[in-house]
């Protein structure tokens, strides 16, 4: 039998976040996903006028492919790229059995499929010119990532994905003309003491429109006007391998000092290239229903009260210049129960210990959000 919450689900992709209209082609690209949500989203795509093609993927054989490091992966990146430039939409639905799948993936190989592949594909290609939406599956992995039992995660994972997002639409605008007002930005928290400007760049509102779970106004800091310390509180994995207590130190913009439980590996990932060591992006999130980490950025970014901070690639919509193989979402949370701290836009205190406290901001505090 199929159930309901994936139509529901089905509907929020299609008709609230890619919008397609008759005769777009959409690619959806699964991983380890039901077969039941793939036909969901065909039939409604189908249902909106659109015309659906189907990519079906398994993350162990995407490890094989990926370690290798040899031609196929040029090939692959090569036919994706050309199949990508057929559409006009993509939806990504990514699970995963094991989240440390390519954990021992050689930093080589790894390089390889960035430049070959990714970088090509989906920076060049999807992000900039197609219609959007990326979402992980609740798997029983995913639940143990969250401490939770599979029924109870599912349950947490549908409320999140098909919450009110026009409601955020709304509340956010304010966030986004302030942000496009600033120039200084003052961050301030548990080994944390970061100052940047954000003047003339774009901010981005983000309410179900590019990732679900969603909740985040992003921009990105001028290139070389970043500077001092700065300590993440959450977790992160990347390349399959998960990073703790991350603390960069940046000068002129560029990271001097990176350390973490595996210093060697993260310095590793940030000398993938000149780019990596700058910064892409610099996000406020504000979820209501994602309060605590679980290794998945695409909710871990979202927390309310928190921001990420990312090295590497720059966005198209908010470009500051930055170019890499890398865009890495580092996570600080500001919620008193991690330290609390503080956001300063030009002087003013704009969200303390992760509650805003600017009147026009207040929309997008947990109890306004939920209604």
């Amino acid at each position: 039998m199929q159930d309901p919450r994936h139509d529901k689900l089905a509907r929020v992709l299609v008709e609230h976040s890619i919008r397609i209209q008759p005769g777009e082609r959409v690619l959806i690209e699964a991983f380890d996903i039901p077969d039941e949500m793939v036909v969901a989203l065909m039939r409604t795509v189908r249902e909106a006028g659109g015309i659906p093609l189907v990519s079906l993927k398994h993350q162990k054989v995407q490890r094989e492919l990926i370690r290798a490091g040899d031609a196929s992966v040029e090939t692959a990146g090569d036919y994706e790229a050309y199949r990508m430039k057929q559409v006009q939409a993509y939806i990504g639905l990514r699970g995963s059995h094991n989240v440390m799948e390519l954990s021992d993936v050689p930093s080589g190989a790894m390089n390889h499929y960035e430049q070959n592949w990714l970088k090509p594909v989906h920076f060049d290609i999807r992000v900039p010119d197609t219609k959007w939406v990326v979402l992980r599956w609740p798997l029983p992995s995913m639940a143990q990532q969250a401490n939770m039992s599979t029924e109870a995660f599912e349950d947490f994972y549908f409320d999140v994905c098909t919450m009110d997002y026009g409601r955020m639409a709304n509340a956010i605008e304010p966030l986004k003309e302030l942000m496009e007002r600033t120039d200084q930005v003052h961050i301030t928290g548990e080994g944390t003491d970061l100052t940047f400007s954000i003047k003339d760049i774009p901010a981005i509102p983000c309410a179900g429109d590019a990732n679900i779970p969603d909740g985040e106004c992003f921009t990105a800091p001028v290139k070389e006007s970043v500077s001092g310390v700065i300590r993440f509180n959450t977790p992160t994995l990347y390349h399959g391998v998960t990073f703790t207590d991350i603390q960069l130190r940046i000068e002129n913009g560029r990271i001097v000092e990176a350390n973490a439980n595996n210093g060697d590996r993260l310095n590793e990932i940030l000398d993938a290239d000149e780019g990596a060591r700058y910064i892409g992006e610099f996000a406020i999130g504000f979820n209501p229903y994602i309060t605590d980490p679980m290794l998945d950025i695409l909710f871990d970014e979202k927390i309310a009260g928190s921001f990420h901070f990312t090295p590497g690639q720059a966005y198209e919509e908010a470009d500051n210049g930055n170019r890499s193989s890398v865009h890495w979402d580092m996570v600080m949370i500001q919620t008193p129960g991690y330290g609390g701290g503080d956001i300063i836009f030009d002087g003013e205190v704009i969200r303390r210990d992760g509650i805003f406290v600017v009147e026009a901001l207040k929309g997008l505090n947990p109890e306004a959000l939920k209604g």
